[in-house]
């Protein structure tokens, strides 16, 4: 069974830093394209940035220059590096394949930016 498990958010003042790790254990996921989702309550789903297999990132335009995507391919794991933190990047932070859209979707790991 595909299982993801998000870690790594937390409470912190404006302007800080968090590092974001998704793990996807019960497949191989070297070749799927990963991203990170952004969701605040009574919204759908955002997602912020992706990065393909190869290591090629991409990024929502809001994100740009504060959050990098990366991956560990040996360790199943990805990666999403959040610095200048702004208010608005409160919210539940989820991972999941592009390619294959794993269910269910993990717990998801909550950031809260106090300004």
């Amino acid at each position: 069974q595909v299982q993801l498990v998000e870690s790594g958010g937390g409470s912190v003042q404006a302007g800080g830093s968090l590092r974001l790790s998704c793990v996807l254990s019960g497949t191989n996921f070297r070749l799927d394209t990963m991203g990170w989702y952004h969701q605040v309550p009574g919204k759908a789903r955002e997602m912020v940035a992706h990065i393909l297999p190869g290591g090629g990132a991409n990024y929502v335009d809001s994100v740009k220059g504060r959050f990098t995507i990366s991956r560990d391919n040996t360790k199943n794991t990805v990666y999403l590096q959040i610095n200048s933190l702004k208010p608005e990047d409160t919210g539940v932070y989820y991972c999941n394949s592009l390619n294959n859209q794993y269910r269910p979707w993990g717990q998801g790991t909550p950031v809260i930016v106090r300004s």
